[in-house]
């Protein structure tokens, strides 16, 4: 993968925007041999991934044509690709997606706001312990995981392997997962990543539906900021969906604000679209 680092890298520094997420290398590590990767040299590269589609273009390349030549190219080779993500909302994307058919269907907002400032603690009821995450605790956090990102298109589908996977990325730490218990069950977790030695991120914010409306995610969400403030960051950022309302206002009341160009897309081809790119 040292192309596709290098071509990322570049990309990130020109766009403002890491073209991959996570997730994307994540699988890349994980389980390459089930993507199908195309790299054009030094100059651009796509990654198919079942119906997603992750194509960069290295910035001194671009405006040559070779976004339309890799998108063509992994259309005609994975007729069955759908989905695309541009990551920062990025207009040549989006001149390429209306060009093809793709429509803009999900907003991904990132918000921000410094670490300082946090005021009282926020206190759990009565019962309710937030400690850090332990072995053992993975079956009640897949369980609450599962329940509250049930319409997720991808936090929910995470199993035992997928969360073995992020434990053992090189960023992971068991006391930057912060769970809520009682007894033996598991009512919430918030699990922050630190990026750099300035920043961190709310990374997982779940509350099982049967703890919902009992203020826990302020608990939980505050409880995090705190660990992040106490590691010596600076600043924190988290990824929300734009139409999650209750969510949005939650993190807005905590001092989180959201920058029109901190927005990352998902674009979808119709159904009367999959068998093959626009002529």
């Amino acid at each position: 993968m040292p192309v596709i680092e290098t071509i990322s890298k570049a990309s990130a520094a020109a766009d403002g925007a890491e073209p991959l997420d996570e997730g994307a290398w994540r699988r890349l590590r994980h389980h390459g041999g089930e993507l199908s990767v195309s790299i054009d040299g030094d100059a651009g590269f796509s990654v198919v991934d079942g119906d997603l589609l992750h194509l960069v273009v290295a910035p001194d390349h671009r405006g040559t044509g070779l976004g339309s030549r890799l998108l063509a190219q992994a259309l005609g080779e994975h007729p069955g690709v759908r989905l695309a993500w541009s990551h920062g909302d990025h207009p040549a994307a989006a001149a390429l997606a209306r060009h093809t058919h793709f429509e803009r269907v999900r907003e991904l907002w990132v918000m921000r706001r410094p670490l300082e400032g946090s005021g009282e603690p926020a206190r759990p009821a009565p019962g309710i312990e937030i400690r850090a995450f332990r072995p053992g605790d993975e079956t009640e956090l897949l369980r609450v995981n599962a329940a509250a990102f049930a319409h997720h298109p991808e936090q929910g589908s995470m199993d035992a392997a997928e969360l073995a996977e992020r434990m053992a990325e090189p960023w992971f730490s068991a006391a930057d997962l912060l769970v809520a218990v009682e007894g033996e069950r598991m009512h919430g977790f918030h699990w922050t990543k630190q990026h750099s030695s300035t920043l961190g991120e709310v990374y997982v914010v779940a509350i099982d539906p049967d703890a919902q409306g009992k203020g826990l995610g302020q608990v939980l969400v505050d409880a995090g900021l705190r660990h992040l403030g106490s590691l010596g960051l600076d600043d924190v950022l988290l990824y929300v969906e734009s139409d999650n309302t209750p969510a949005v206002r939650l993190y807005e009341k905590l001092g989180f604000t959201h920058a029109a160009a901190d927005t990352h897309v998902m674009y979808e081809r119709g159904d009367s679209e999959l068998s093959g790119p626009a002529s």
